[in-house]
């Protein structure tokens, strides 16, 4: 990557790195985003250095972190995923994780409670073994989610079920709200099957739903099921197709978006990267942290400055024409980039239902 002209770290300040700390998981996922290859007993992948892991955060603080994320891969497959735990405590952050749930033990959950406001979400796509077990590929594994998630539920720790909506496990969504009832998680999140990697296969042989369908979809959830139950629920659909009571009233989520001027990606290897995109498209890679410091990956990089000045203003497609663009920052720019080969690509959900006709027309410019 080129370098610009240094940025103004207290405009831009580094609130959180996500960890990406293996290359390997002990699960296949038909639908997996960053698709990393399946880790056994028989075999193994590489993993994060913890002397890397510990590198990467002394250096970030004092560019203003306040939390990290770990994931995957699947965290806690890696062998000092303890003394990541302790590094973290130390440094006074926040502590995000996702994770499959099978590794999640009674010791583990404890002493996640320990930190202060921690969030785990955990993968279940399904209300039984037979369905969760189609889309994550392992025999065996429904049933040490389901555990994993008392776990964290029984050590007080804050939680949330993630369930990846496909078009032969919908029909579970209420049945999932009932289930996590009974697990005690704070809320469920069901995601969208985004087209990249394995994804993009899904979408291709029909498997996803239909854009009117995840359209219709979400005023099913975000209407009648949300209301039905004490559990938060969120759809995640982009801004622009959620009610304003759900964005700004008493319950809503405000601008969830993830946060890209404020995040950096650190994957197994130790490179620095836009997110966890780089593991599949080198030109989000920026560098690495045995080899280039930190500040000057995140006051330099061309890519990051472009987003920085840019943003949002230099979307296109239907991105460029909605009123949303200011909270949702083009959604995941990650993807977009996926998709369109430039970072400013309209993000595929809401260019396909603009293309369509069924994009909300209140929401969209004049101009």
């Amino acid at each position: 990557m080129t370098e610009t002209n240094d940025s103004n770290i207290t405009d831009y300040p580094l609130r959180q790195i996500y960890f990406y700390l293996t290359e390997g998981c002990n699960l296949k996922c038909r639908h997996c985003w960053l698709a990393p290859k399946y880790q056994s007993g028989s075999n193994t992948y590489p993993m994060m250095d913890v002397e890397v892991f510990t590198r990467v955060i002394l250096q970030a603080k004092p560019l203003g972190l306040s939390g990290v994320k770990l994931t995957g891969g699947e965290p806690l497959m890696h062998p000092d995923i303890k003394d990541m735990l302790s590094c973290i405590r130390e440094n006074d952050l926040r502590l995000v994780m996702e994770t499959n749930g099978l590794l999640m033990t009674q010791e583990i959950a404890k002493t996640i409670s320990t930190f202060p406001d921690p969030f785990v979400s955990v993968s279940l796509d399904g209300i039984d073994a037979k369905t969760h077990e189609a889309v994550r590929g392992v025999p065996g594994s429904f049933e040490k989610t389901v555990n994993g998630i008392r776990h964290l539920s029984d050590a007080g720790v804050k939680n949330q079920i993630i369930m990846s909506v496909m078009r032969f496990n919908m029909d579970q969504i209420g049945p999932m709200i009932r289930l996590a009832e009974t697990l005690g998680v704070e809320s469920v999140k069901f995601n969208l099957v985004q087209p990249i990697k394995r994804g993009e296969i899904l979408h291709e042989k029909g498997e996803t739903l239909s854009i009117e369908e995840m359209i219709d979809l979400g005023k099913v959830v975000e209407n009648t099921l949300s209301k039905e139950t004490r559990l938060r629920i969120d759809y995640d659909h982009p801004m622009a197709f959620r009610p304003l009571g759900k964005l700004f009233g008493e319950d809503g989520d405000g601008c969830s978006a993830c946060g890209i001027l404020g995040i950096l990606g650190v994957l197994p290897d130790g490179a620095y990267a836009l997110c966890g995109i780089g593991m599949n498209i080198p030109e989000m890679v920026f560098g690495h942290a045995t080899k280039d410091r930190l500040s000057d990956i995140w006051e330099k990089t061309a890519i990051l400055n472009e987003l920085r000045e840019g943003m949002p203003d230099q979307f296109q497609g239907v991105c460029k024409k909605c009123l949303m663009k200011h909270l949702c920052l083009g959604s995941c720019v990650a993807q977009n980039y996926y998709t369109s080969g430039h970072i400013w690509g309209a993000f595929w959900y809401c260019e396909q239902a603009y293309q369509k006709g069924v994009f909300p027309v209140t929401r969209l410019s004049e101009n």
